[in-house]
């Protein structure tokens, strides 16, 4: 056996707590905010440099820097102990290391298209809005938080963005966003939403059902009866909604975010089929787990335990430049032929 390959920002999370100095690292580490390596087992295989841009500021480059330091020196806490994260079979490591995947642009794919992406400060919405931009497009990126759309747009010198602060279930915000896209719409990803309180109809309130559903749902058909004019005097046009596991099966949330999702395809399919002669193709996305701001509560006991069970078959989660890549797949010209689709990517969730 040769010695053990030095831990880098490349290495994998898993490579990092397979390590003894490592493992004893980021123990220490994660034992001051009040954690353990657990934390990480959604993420394991993923490597740790990509942490940064994940925590959003909570792990800086700063503080990567340091641990990979600490590893090569073998500077380990004083009393530190290693602590493996809980595991069963099926967390074991493959025996062949497997491939990471890495955005690969496409330049000038969108240049001269103009496309509407909503829920552009944050997780997909942003994700798809980044890519579209340095892939040479015209984005009209909205959002509910001006902060969030100012650090996009810091984020992007030299792109073409339009950030435009505006609430999708507003008629007079939709007009706004029809308006600042211009005699041209190419593309709309409707990507704003929110999720329930995974409660069981029994218990759903109306409050969360109707909250749910206007954005979900009313938000996604308001933006979409807004844009189909532009797109029949043009000749055509690329519709994208965000479904979700949840249009597919409903074991994976509560009762009004499925009954949302399950609207989205049917929204989908019916306008596939209204205007596909027009030149206009609607596609859906259904993310499996994905990284975001979007969090889960449980507003219910039974709720809670039957969604545990859903969950046990749920893949690691993905970052969401992985969804938006099959976004603009489906915005492009590459998803010519595809129109009426409610594409599940969400690492074989749904094959399950």
């Amino acid at each position: 056996m040769g010695n053990p390959k030095p831990l880098t920002g490349d290495s994998s999370i898993a490579d990092w707590l397979a390590d003894p100095a490592g493992n004893a690292i980021l123990a220490d580490m994660l034992a001051q905010g009040g954690q353990t390596p657990d934390v990480f087992k959604p993420v394991r295989r993923l490597a740790i440099k990509r942490l940064v841009k994940m925590s959003r500021g909570a792990f800086t480059q700063e503080m990567l820097d340091d641990l990979i330091r600490r590893a090569a020196s073998g500077e380990v806490p004083a009393g530190a102990a290693a602590a493996q994260p809980a595991a069963s079979d099926s967390d074991a490591e493959p025996a062949v290391a497997l491939r990471e995947w890495t955005e690969r642009l496409d330049a000038g794919r969108f240049t001269g298209r103009t496309v509407i992406v909503t829920g552009a400060g944050s997780g997909i919405g942003r994700a798809t809005a980044s890519r579209i931009a340095r892939e040479g497009g015209r984005v009209v990126a909205v959002d509910v938080s001006q902060e969030r759309l100012d650090e996009f747009v810091d984020e992007h010198p030299g792109t073409d963005v339009v950030p435009l602060v505006a609430d999708i279930t507003d008629d007079a915000g939709v007009s706004r966003i029809v308006e600042a896209a211009g005699d041209t719409i190419d593309g709309l990803a409707n990507i704003a939403g929110i999720m329930d309180d995974m409660t069981p109809v029994g218990d759903v309130t109306d409050a969360v059902w109707q909250r749910v559903f206007r954005v979900n749902v009313e938000g996604t058909m308001k933006l979409m009866r807004a844009v189909v004019p532009t797109m029949l005097a043009q000749g055509g046009g690329s519709i994208v909604n965000t479904a979700s596991e949840a249009a597919l099966r409903g074991s994976a949330a509560g009762v009004a975010y499925t009954a949302s999702k399950h609207a989205v395809a049917g929204l989908t399919k019916s306008s596939a089929f209204m205007y596909g002669p027009s030149g206009i193709r609607v596609n859906a996305v259904a993310p499996g787990p994905t990284i975001t701001n979007i969090e889960a509560t449980f507003g219910s006991p039974l709720g809670a335990s039957r969604i545990e069970v859903g969950m046990s078959v749920m893949p690691d989660p993905v970052e969401a430049d992985a969804l938006a890549a099959s976004i603009t797949f489906l915005l492009s010209d590459d998803g010519v032929n595809i129109n009426g689709v409610v594409l599940a990517s969400d690492g074989g969730w749904s094959a399950a």
